[in-house]
């Protein structure tokens, strides 16, 4: 019990260092993407939360490791943050059970074709690299501008843009040659 004791006592002291050696870095990475200074330290604290749920793989982590993940996670809590900003404002339910299948759109087989259709965007997606994915995933899914892009990327807009049309075009050219290989094959 001792020995279970003053190992924890040890991580709750490695983790403070931590704390207390990379929150600076982080805040001002997370304040140059989001508005306000508490939007900024709330995600900061759900990032140090994050690491502290998976503190036992996360001390292993070398020091540029952790710092990584942690950026990593700060940056995935700003886009989060960025979207419930954009999020359209809900309907109550009461207003929209009178409409729910008033069109074929809506209707359970066209749902079930519209997730076929996701899982083998997904699918395909998952051949790009990684930064292609991340930069179609953040102009389609969050709606971002180039520009916001990237800020977000630490990168220069012309090269966002031209990093998305050869995203959209390899994309493309994937969608091809699987259509050929299904009439082939």
């Amino acid at each position: 019990m001792h020995r279970l004791m003053s190992q924890s006592a040890l991580d709750n002291t490695a983790f403070a260092t931590l704390y207390q050696k990379y929150w600076l870095t982080v805040l001002n990475y997370v304040r140059q993407r989001v508005s306000s200074r508490e939007d900024a330290e709330d995600i900061l604290l759900e990032a140090f939360l994050a690491a502290l749920e998976n503190e036992e793989s996360f001390l292993r982590l070398g020091e540029k490791q952790q710092l990584a993940w942690l950026r990593r996670v700060a940056l995935n809590k700003c886009i989060d943050q960025h979207r419930r900003v954009k999020r359209r404002p809900a309907v109550p339910l009461d207003q929209t059970q009178e409409t729910l299948y008033e069109s074929d759109d809506s209707s359970p087989e066209r749902e079930a074709l519209r997730q076929e259709e996701r899982t083998l965007l997904r699918t395909r997606l998952a051949v790009l690299p990684e930064l292609q994915r991340e930069v179609l995933h953040l102009r389609f899914a969050y709606n971002l501008p180039c520009a916001e892009i990237a800020r977000l990327l630490h990168k220069n807009e012309g090269a966002i843009r031209t990093l998305l049309s050869r995203s959209l075009n390899r994309l493309r050219a994937i969608y091809e040659t699987s259509r050929e290989e299904g009439h082939h094959g």
